[in-house]
């Protein structure tokens, strides 16, 4: 499949698209560890954007994932990893790049399904996301991805929901390694399938919900930084992790690592 261009879209003007571009540009701050995808900028690249923004970003996102698969892409990975744990074993979860807290829950309620007690910890560099992800009823931890503040094999999942496009290669590869150390039972990968369809599709559906200017700008961005099937293969494999990455409904790729 060809690569995804903006123009595809058709509605996006130029105009626009240099204004959001220098908006996004000026926000940008780099982690020590970890390095933005070099294609564009998104508003959540920045660990110092405007509160307000961030806020507003995150409370649609959320509505995107109920509405375009992403929490049902991370039931799906939650069930299937949990099909052998027994019942009613109390595991922990922890998401990284957590935001509002929603695919915590989507994993939490599949957990349940199961008899499994699945308590979630939410962990953002954001301190919006990680005040969001409290006041839903998670542990909120606010710090980086690249330098998890926990020990080796602390946590039974490890999740990474829309979060890797977001990195160069190298940082991938780097994110990815982190995940597979603190992990103990297994690390999910749910992520974007870059798509031209998918975005000349994004941009009416996001409009007819009512998403904000930058967060259907950032979704575009998204779907234009987000990883082939092959290539989130290949950076799983890198990073020392073996996995089948599986297509979903809403242009979703998740890939799900057994550990144990």
């Amino acid at each position: 499949m060809r690569r995804w261009d903006e123009r595809d879209a058709g509605r996006e003007t130029r105009d626009e698209r240099q204004a959001l571009s220098a908006q996004h540009s000026s926000l940008v701050s780099r982690l020590p560890s970890l390095v933005p995808h070099p294609t564009g900028t998104e508003l959540l690249d920045d660990a110092c954007a405007d509160d307000a923004q961030v806020r507003e970003s995150l409370r649609n996102i959320a509505r995107a994932n109920r509405w375009f698969g992403g929490a049902r892409a991370v039931h799906w990975a939650v069930t299937r990893l949990l099909r052998d744990a027994p019942a009613a074993a109390p595991l922990v979860l922890l998401d990284v790049g957590a935001g509002a807290g929603d695919l915590g829950r989507a994993a939490a309620l599949a957990a349940r399904a199961r008899g499994v007690k699945l308590e979630v910890i939410c962990l953002d560099r954001h301190r919006v996301a990680a005040g969001l992800a409290h006041a839903a009823g998670y542990a909120a931890i606010a710090a980086d991805a690249g330098a998890l503040p926990l020990a080796d094999r602390s946590v039974d999942i490890l999740l990474l929901s829309q979060l890797v496009h977001h990195f160069d290669i190298p940082s991938a590869e780097l994110l990815l390694r982190e995940s597979a150390r603190v992990a103990r039972r297994g690390v999910i990968v749910a992520d974007l399938q870059p798509s031209w369809l998918a975005a000349a599709l994004f941009r009416p559906a996001a409009r007819a919900l009512g998403f904000d200017r930058i967060t259907i700008h950032d979704g575009l961005t998204s779907l234009r930084r987000a990883y082939s099937r092959a290539d989130l293969a290949m950076l799983m494999q890198r990073a020392g992790l073996s996995s089948h990455v599986t297509r979903h409904p809403g242009w979703r790729l998740v890939a799900l690592a057994r550990l144990s």
